[in-house]
């Protein structure tokens, strides 16, 4: 069965299709009872199980979630308040925890830790999701070894990308793109340090939101660097995105990163306009489009010819000054970023496992054929390697210069010519998996987001030989509303390409 095939299987008699499960189809079916939400978490824990063991999008399916699904059928039922995302199943990237479902990263050395929900899994817990169980994950967020396979871990196997046999999904967040793209899940929750959200959002085609840094707390997050680490939403659609973020955005008090969310806007969906593009002033930033071929390269013209169209006043092409001097400081920041970071996060943590980074490398050594049976763990022993003294001048002078150039390559653009938004593709169609030597990256456009602590947005532009290709939208801090503006009105647009096989 293809993917478009698969995706057109109904659900439940409601009338509406895994392609079209959106937010607002599943929750105008629950309210007059067309649909039931045991009834929707039954259908797409069926399709995990007999989709699964090929796509290896999930770790772990939750046990708990057809209790979780009765209680939404309960409160409906009694007419009482519900969330915004009562009785629709969520599926989360294996390096949150959620109560019963301990964050493993993908590995085996953390399956014995506590699992109390993350701080935005109580989020999405009041709004009435229902937790359908844990996504796949480049191990460690593919902070383990050099190469590696996107979408590989102990745990979970080689995730693989719908749309395109034998082609990788990206990562870190595989399972949850895949997840979203293959209908196992409406919606998902992935992580980005650098690239970890947009790149698989881009690769399986759907949309990905990294929010500012602050935007979305960690707490309960498996770490590599607080200066860069966020959670966001992985959906089939931007409304979709809009609302996700809308219930996982918000101040907690044990992230001190997370200060100003409150202050921020707080209903997404609200800024959902099809006419945003009109007016809007894009600049175009043509980094590695042309590396991954003429075809990838038409997708970004097509793109300014229709926001050009709808509007938009583009300028082609800007430049992110020193954008391409980022990533040796960033990380040479992110290694003792690492080591500081995962340890104190291993030591606060409940349960059995290691409590440092030198605890992990054991770990691995010692169960070596199993962990290291593919790739090894260079990028642990690196970091190790380091002092982990995040008051070194050392360390203090990498992250200034990382963030000094990836401030200053967006601003700079954003100011010099008035910008609503930096527009870029987002990365290179997905490559062949290669077991051996890892990850085949033509190129990506996420750092300067991800290093500035950003937002960024990417939409799906288009296919080349039935690959996706996304379209990233990159914004100063905080403006997740005007991002998700345009990104809509693309959307809108350009339509969703259609499921290949």
């Amino acid at each position: 069965m293809s993917l478009s095939e698969s995706l057109a299987e109904p659900i439940a008699g409601s009338g509406i299709d895994a392609a079209a499960a959106t937010v607002s189809a599943l929750s105008a079916a629950l309210s007059p009872g067309t649909l039931t939400a045991a009834d929707l978490a039954a259908y797409y824990l069926a399709r995990i199980e007999r989709l699964n063991p090929q796509l290896r999008a999930v770790i772990t399916v939750s046990p708990a979630a057809a209790d979780e699904a009765a209680a939404s059928d309960a409160r409906r039922a009694a007419g009482g308040p519900r969330g915004l995302l009562d009785g629709i199943p969520v599926l989360v990237k294996d390096n949150i925890a959620a109560a019963g479902l301990p964050a493993t990263a993908g590995s085996p050395a953390l399956t014995g830790a506590a699992s109390d929900d993350a701080f935005l899994v109580s989020g999405l817990r009041r709004a009435g999701a229902v937790i359908i169980g844990k996504a796949n994950l480049s191990e460690w967020a593919n902070f383990r070894s050099r190469p590696s396979s996107s979408g590989w871990s102990t745990l979970g196997g080689q995730a693989v990308n719908p749309c395109g046999v034998g082609r990788s999904p990206s990562g870190s967040s595989s399972g949850s793109a895949i997840a979203v793209a293959a209908g196992l899940a409406p919606l998902a929750i992935g992580t980005e340090t650098d690239g970890s959200i947009m790149s698989p959002a881009a690769a399986c085609g759907v949309v990905g939101l990294k929010p500012t840094l602050g935007l979305v707390s960690r707490t309960g997050i498996v770490p590599i660097s607080a200066a860069q680490d966020t959670a966001g939403p992985m959906t089939r659609t931007v409304a979709d995105a809009a609302v996700l973020l809308s219930v996982i955005a918000g101040t907690d008090a044990d992230d001190p990163a997370t200060g100003q969310a409150a202050s921020q806007a707080a209903g997404y969906a609200t800024f959902l306009d099809p006419g945003a593009l009109a007016g809007a002033r894009l600049g175009v930033w043509r980094e590695g489009s042309a590396m991954a071929g003429r075809a990838t390269a038409g997708l970004l013209d097509e793109a300014v010819a229709r926001l050009r169209g709808l509007g938009a006043r583009v300028i082609d092409p800007v430049q992110l000054a020193d954008a391409d001097r980022i990533h040796e400081p960033e990380f040479a920041a992110l290694l003792p970023e690492f080591k500081h970071d995962i340890t104190a996060y291993l030591r606060g943590l409940g349960g059995d496992h290691p409590v440092s980074l030198a605890g992990l490398i054991d770990f691995n050594l010692r169960n070596g054929g199993v962990t290291l049976a593919h790739f090894g763990q260079e990028l642990f022993e690196q970091a190790e390697a380091t002092s982990g003294n995040l008051a070194d001048p050392g360390y203090l002078a990498s992250r200034g210069d990382a963030l000094r150039l990836a401030r200053g390559a967006l601003d700079g653009a954003l100011t010099e010519h008035r910008l609503d938004a930096v527009i870029a593709l987002t990365g290179s169609p997905a490559w062949l998996i290669d077991p051996v030597l890892g990850d085949h990256h033509v190129f990506g456009t996420s750092s300067p987001a991800a290093v500035a602590g950003y937002p960024a947005l990417t939409v799906p532009a288009g296919q080349v030989s039935g690959l996706p290709v996304g379209l990233s939208f990159m914004g100063p801090p905080w403006s997740e509303p005007r991002l998700i503006a345009l990104g809509y009105a693309f959307e809108q647009a350009a339509g969703r390409p259609a499921a290949q096989p």
